[in-house]
This record gives C-alpha cells, structure tokens and sequence, in this order.
C-alpha cells in the first residue's frame, strides 16, 4: 500500500482578498496568486488553495501550533469568528473558527 499523507487542500471565497488578508494575519501564511481569482500558500507540508466562489468547501482543514492560546488570539485579532473555544481530545488540545467564507478551521497543539 503506498504511503499517502495530505499535500493540499482547496476553499472558495467570496472575497478573496479578505480570506488572503485573515489567513496572512492569523497564521502567517503567504501566497503566490494565480490570477485574480486564485492564490496559493506553497512549499509547507500541505499546500492550500484559495478559490474565488461563493460556496464554501465542506472539509475543515486543520493546522498544527506549538501554542494554542498565542494561535486563539491571533485569530480573534483577524476578526476570526471562534464557533468552538478551546477544548481537549484525544491526543491534544483545539479551538475551532471560520474565516471571512465561512470555512470552519481547527487549530490544535498535540499533547
């Protein structure tokens, strides 16, 4: 069986340059545009798409932090809108929010 790990992942946005802006903000990120209605975070472990739609995508992309309640707060100064405060799971630590498309995002520290 070949060994498969993500690479990728792929959200619309209604307003694109707002979804650049939170993601630019919240975690740092920085993106390559394809165009007016396509950016790109490259080069990490998981590369991310940000398309230009108005549908949001239903899988919920997760990130890794080292420090949750730093992360917590750099994405409430995006304006990030927290629907799920920190709680515990097997194995770590996490909070969930959406972006400005209404992506749902969890970030979480492993234990």
């Amino acid at each position: 069986m070949p060994k498969i790990t993500p690479n990728y992942l792929e959200m619309k946005a209604g307003d694109l340059p707002a979804s650049k802006a939170f993601y630019e903000q919240a975690f740092g990120f920085a993106f390559t545009d394809y165009g007016p209605e396509y950016a790109a975070v490259e080069g990490g472990p998981v590369q991310i798409g940000i398309a230009a739609g108005s549908e949001p995508v239903a899988p919920m992309p997760t990130f890794e932090t080292d420090d949750l309640e730093a992360s917590l707060a750099q994405v409430k100064a995006a304006n990030g809108e927290i629907v799920k405060e920190i709680f515990a799971f097997p194995g770590g630590r996490r909070f969930e929010c959406l972006d400005p498309a209404g992506n749902r995002l969890a970030i979480y520290q492993p234990d």
